[in-house]
This record gives structure tokens, sequence and C-alpha cells, in this order.
């Protein structure tokens, strides 16, 4: 049994940890689902294909999906779109039920869902391991798409944050 002060310890202390705030995204047999991730990097550019890593709670409604399409796109959401952040974080109500409502999408290489978003990396699953609560997914990157206008959403201390560029 783990030690609940150092859950709440853990917690708060990661709460320092600011971050980008993404939208992942899946569609194919198992479904359409979208789940937003403060838990994204880069793993490498180099090797047969540049590798991404993503966290996802297990009990996502997205979770199994992803794993059972076997790819994902991570979509990188700029400062305006906390919106879309909300409604697939389930904090705001999606429009008419459907969280696709909001942003505008599109598909890349798998086919999975590609919002008009600062950046976004459309993935096949390489990799997947039940860590605790959460599945730790590596995708290898089939296809990038970017734009060069905007700033990151940044989630940290519990709350939205806005960058400026320097």
């Amino acid at each position: 049994m783990s030690d609940p002060q150092l859950r709440t310890d853990f917690v708060h202390a990661m709460s320092r940890a600011a971050a980008t705030v993404s939208v992942v995204t899946t569609d194919g047999p198992a479904g359409r689902a979208g789940v937003t991730v403060s838990a994204m990097t880069s793993v490498s550019a180099d090797g047969d294909a540049p590798t991404i890593l993503i966290c996802v709670n297990k009990g996502a409604s997205a979770s199994d999906p992803i794993l059972s399409n076997g790819h994902f796109a991570v979509n990188v959401l700029g400062q305006h779109q906390q919106d879309v952040a909300d409604v697939f974080a389930s904090r705001a109500e999606a429009p008419g039920g459907d969280r696709f409502a909001v942003g505008s999408w599109g598909t890349l290489a798998t086919g999975a869902p590609v919002l008009e978003a600062l950046a976004s990396f459309d993935c096949d699953v390489q990799s997947a391991e039940l860590v605790g609560t959460h599945h730790v997914i590596i995708g290898s990157v089939r296809a990038v798409q970017v734009s060069e206008d905007g700033t990151p959403l940044i989630y940290g201390m519990r709350a939205y944050l806005r960058t400026h560029p320097a």
C-alpha cells in the first residue's frame, strides 16, 4: 500500500512542472475518441521513425480505443484552444454530445483525427505498458502538421497559464 502523504506531496510538487496541453485522438474499428493530456514528450528524432511518448489514464474513455486502433494523433494546443482542452478533459460539455464538434479536424497518415493546432503528430503505437494507473505509450511518428502562428497552451499550478514569446 502506498503512502497517502507521499502521493499528496508528489501531486502538489508535480503541479509546479508546467507542461504543454495536448489532445490525443484516435479513430478506427475501436471507435473515435480523444482525451486531454499534459504528459507528452519527444523520445527521439532518430531511428526508423521519430518517436513520441504519451501517458493516458487507463480509466479514460480514449484509453482502450487508442490501444485497440493501434494509432493516435497528439495535437498540441495553442493558448486560444482552452475550450478544446476543457471539452476533451470532460471539464466542459461537448456541443451536442460530440467532442469533435469543437475545433477544425482533418486527418493525416493513420486516419486519427488531427486538429488545426500548433503542432500535430500522427503516430502508430510502437509500444505500450501499464504503469500504475496510466498506459505509457510510445508512438512512431508517421506524419507531422505544424502552424507557425500562436503560442502553446500551458498547464501548471493546477491552472492554464499564458506564455509570451521572448
